[in-house]
């Protein structure tokens, strides 16, 4: 099956590029202000699994954690088994203890995990998922430059970086934790992308080889082409995985509440982005290549 439309993805993409400016200016703003709402995983804190002999109420563990000063209200995410509390301070040896004692006497015979992330860690952690998004970028440039052309290489990339920034931007601006598996959950939104827009791309690249392409508009019709023979595949995957992250963001603990959030928005993005922005964007690319003039004939001698 195949979709058959007259909407025009190439002539209206300035709306999508204007859309996309918007919020991203929106997100730089936002970020520049009041920057990212890190969760303990990069931020100094310390981080306390337990696992219970007996289930204890939200509202007993935070009656309990009142009695200890601290400088923002531990987040306690509570489970049949087991429960986590998370303080945005460290907690030295003798807290630790203090915490411990006072647990014991709501549900006894508990035993805890304490984790510490100073500083340092938290700095590193950030580093290093920066640095795992920009070798993943590089890759894919060196990738798809070799298997199809650089200008499909640059608008992957634009449209990969656009999604991981829009998730980023939104988390920003709503104030909405980020922790490690955010950070997962941006790496899968990357794969996930690039996958939508290879597969147009790759059509695009099809449809090329046998198109004469003299102006924009054979460009744009070859584009919109593509687009409209790819379209149910695209809308297809993405409603599969849509809705089993949808099940994970209802039905799944808070731990990965983040995560599916992240993954739900992300790959909303990617799916406009394949669409509406890369291909759009390469055929404003490959428009600038159509009217350069070809170099005259140089004129046999003699």
């Amino acid at each position: 099956m195949r979709f058959k439309g007259t909407f025009n993805f190439v002539h209206q993409s300035k709306y999508f590029f204007i859309f996309s400016i918007v919020v991203t200016i929106l997100g730089v703003i936002t970020l520049s202000v009041f920057g990212l709402n890190y969760g303990v995983d990069f931020s100094s804190g310390t981080n306390v699994d337990i696992t219970l002999k007996q289930e204890v109420k939200k509202e007993q563990v935070e009656e309990m954690l009142a009695t200890f000063q601290q400088s923002k209200a531990p987040v306690v995410t509570p489970g049949s088994e087991r429960l986590n509390i998370r303080f945005n301070d460290v907690l030295s040896d003798q807290q630790q203890n203090e915490l411990k004692a006072a647990f014991e006497k709501i549900s006894p015979g508990a035993s805890f995990e304490m984790n510490v992330v100073d500083v340092e860690i938290a700095k590193e952690l950030q580093r290093n998922a920066i640095w795992a998004v920009l070798l993943s970028s590089i890759g894919i440039i060196i990738y798809v430059s070799i298997r199809f052309e650089w200008r499909f290489a640059v608008s992957a990339v634009v449209a990969l970086l656009h999604d991981a920034f829009m998730v980023i931007s939104i988390f920003s601006i709503f104030r909405l934790e980020v922790n490690l598996p955010f950070i997962i959950a941006i790496l899968t939104i990357i794969g996930y992308s690039i996958n939508d827009t290879i597969v147009i791309f790759d059509r695009v690249r099809e449809n090329l080889r046998f198109a004469k392409v003299r102006n924009w508009d054979d460009l744009a019709h070859l584009v919109n082409d593509s687009i409209y023979q790819t379209l149910t595949r695209s809308i297809n995957t993405v409603l599969t995985v849509l809705f089993a992250a949808a099940c994970l963001f209802i039905f799944g603990s808070e731990s990965i509440k983040m995560f599916s959030l992240a993954i739900l928005i992300g790959l909303g993005f990617g799916a406009y982005s394949s669409i509406f922005i890369a291909s759009p964007l390469w055929a404003v690319l490959k428009n600038k290549e159509l009217k350069k003039p070809k170099a005259a004939a140089k004129p046999k001698q003699a």
